[in-house]
């Protein structure tokens, strides 16, 4: 008999749900991409529906379901770390044990109830959780497994082995000391929203100088040389308060933070350039670790903060490992991926198949909903939109292309969509990375956000070495590379000398602009022969008619939603 695993996050943010049948990766969708909301941490109702009904798997057919994270254990911290700030932090402790007292520790009886089942409820690690989501759809044997996020349960960052359908825990760093918090104190110190707004640091770094960056060292993370870090403690305020930070902090680096609606000045470009050069310190120190402790040359990255692109393109250059594979949806949206592998190969002994026949097992992480060409027929007669149907993919894909090089910007809805906060193709706007005007005018008249946010280039595999210093496959969106020489422009200005950041963003400085970053870099999604075919074609259909193997992406929040 078939065996069929649900896997569940949510109550923290990105919910999600994802069903694994017989080992295999059926279907995974974020809540968001239902409801609308980003980040939505609700119950994944809409999420658990979509993939039921993909498997064509009734409530009654589940083998058992799982939650990506253990209550008790972060009952535990929470209560621990309460207790030894008493009596300051009362006021946060009321307010958690009513929330969490209320439904979050009742988590097995909601899920019964809502679904309606009587398949045993079952809790994983939060950090096993991610470590699963990287290792089991990796290509690899064996791997080093590293994870690194703000905090599950006790644990900010760990170090496993995984070996076949075997992941064995090494070594972890606790709470408090997170790399993931002191990266998000910092973003919400120059202004942005915690959970969301750490990609908008990340892309802000290269307009500032590292000068806090020893600052940053000597009184704020103490790097060991084994890799593990301490915070200092002292400067933060997330124990017993309500923010990250508090005032010796904010005393360190000269005033107040920043108001989310003021303008952006080069104190903040200057702390976002320091935390991430150490941010990238450190990460490089835990995989040289995770090497020794392993003496595997693959490694494969989950947790929040492997989503920094640009620490990923650092390790990538840095040739630590042989290969590297990081999971897509590496946040807590993946950890419902990672439970329901867990369960099918630990709980249920499936065994782990390695893909022999692609280059994973994630399927391109086109794991959720599609739509077909009538439902979307109908939608838009519903809308009063003017269309032409066009059945015939070559044909589509030169009408697209033709639109690009016209300097249109397309909405592309195809195939399944993506899991995992990248846009892959399938939920996408794209439009022509040769124009210079392209990425302020999708930021400021599209997109509705700050200007000096980067795009991403979507090329074809075959032709990425001859625009970008990178070799290998990058499909998922989710590592940094330079620019080659050759293909940039000679500019005098420095972005740290000018607080005109627009300025800087039109600025030319490759013969594809669109695509690249102050510091001259791009954010890569090679396709490749075997990758998603409706956008294959329209970049090749592009490069037919331009010459470019490329476009750039961002994703389309209004065709993501379901």
């Amino acid at each position: 008999m078939p065996t069929h695993v649900l896997g569940i996050s949510c109550y923290y943010h990105d919910a999600a749900a994802a069903l694994v049948s017989d080992g295999r990766i059926t279907a995974a969708a974020q809540e968001e991409r239902f409801s609308r909301r980003k980040h939505d941490a609700n119950f994944p109702t809409s999420a658990i529906e979509y993939c039921l009904a993909e498997g064509g798997v009734d409530v009654g057919d589940l083998d058992a379901v799982l939650f990506y994270d253990n209550p008790v254990l972060t009952l535990d911290r929470n209560l621990t770390t309460f207790l030894s700030m008493s009596p300051r932090g009362s006021e946060r402790w009321r307010e958690f044990a009513s929330a969490f007292l209320g439904n979050k520790l009742l988590i097995a009886r909601d899920i019964r109830r809502r679904l309606n089942t009587s398949a045993p409820v079952r809790f994983t690690r939060h950090h096993l959780s991610h470590g699963a989501s990287a290792f089991y759809p990796s290509p690899f044997e064996s791997a080093a497994v590293l994870t690194i996020d703000g905090v599950g349960e006790w644990e900010t960052t760990a170090i496993a082995y995984g070996s076949g359908s075997e992941i064995r825990p090494l070594k972890s760093i606790r709470f408090p000391h997170s790399l993931g918090l002191l990266y998000s104190a910092f973003t919400s110190f120059c202004g942005f929203r915690v959970n969301s707004g750490e990609y908008k640091l990340m892309g802000l770094a290269p307009y500032g100088r590292p000068r806090y960056a020893d600052m940053i060292r000597e009184h704020l993370l103490h790097l060991e040389a084994d890799g593990s870090f301490r915070l200092g403690l002292e400067y933060f305020d997330f124990l017993d308060g309500e923010r990250l930070t508090n005032e010796r902090f904010q005393d360190l680096f000269g005033g107040p933070p920043r108001q989310p609606a003021s303008r952006i000045t080069g104190r903040e470009t200057d702390l976002a350039a320091s935390i991430q050069l150490v941010t990238q310190e450190a990460v490089l120190g835990l995989a040289r670790h995770a090497r020794e402790l392993t003496g595997s040359p693959n490694l494969c990255l989950a947790g929040g903060v492997a989503l920094n692109c640009v620490a990923n393109g650092l390790l990538h250059r840095e040739r630590l490992f042989d290969n590297v594979w990081i999971q897509p949806a590496a946040g807590d949206s993946g950890g419902a991926l990672g439970a329901a592998l867990l369960g099918a190969h630990k709980l249920l002994s499936t065994p782990r198949r390695i893909p022999v026949d692609a280059p994973d097992s994630q399927r391109g992480s086109l794991l959720g909903p599609d739509y077909s060409a009538e439902s979307l027929r109908d939608e838009l007669d519903r809308l009063g939109c003017a269309y032409d149907l066009v059945r015939d993919r070559r044909e589509r894909a030169d009408r697209i292309a033709g639109h690009l090089a016209a300097g249109d910007v397309v909405a592309l809805c195809s195939g399944r969509m993506e899991f995992g906060p990248r846009a892959l193709g399938s939920r996408s706007i794209i439009a022509d990375p040769r124009r210079a005007d392209t990425q302020t005018r999708l930021n400021m008249k599209v997109k509705f956000r700050e200007s000096f946010r980067p795009f991403a280039p979507a090329v074809l595999e075959e032709a990425c070495g001859d625009y970008f210093s990178f070799h290998g496959a990058s499909p998922y969106m989710l590592v940094t590379a330079p620019v080659r020489p050759e293909r940039r422009v000679a500019t005098d200005r420095r972005p740290w000398e000018d607080d005109d950041l627009l300025a800087i963003v039109r600025d030319v400085r490759s013969d594809v602009p669109a695509v690249t970053h102050v510091d001259f870099s791009a954010r890569l999604q090679t396709v490749g022969p075997d990758g998603n075919p409706e956008l294959r074609s329209v970049i090749e259909a592009f490069r037919d008619l331009t010459g470019c193997p490329m476009r750039f992406s961002q994703r389309n929040d209004l065709c993501g939603a379901g």
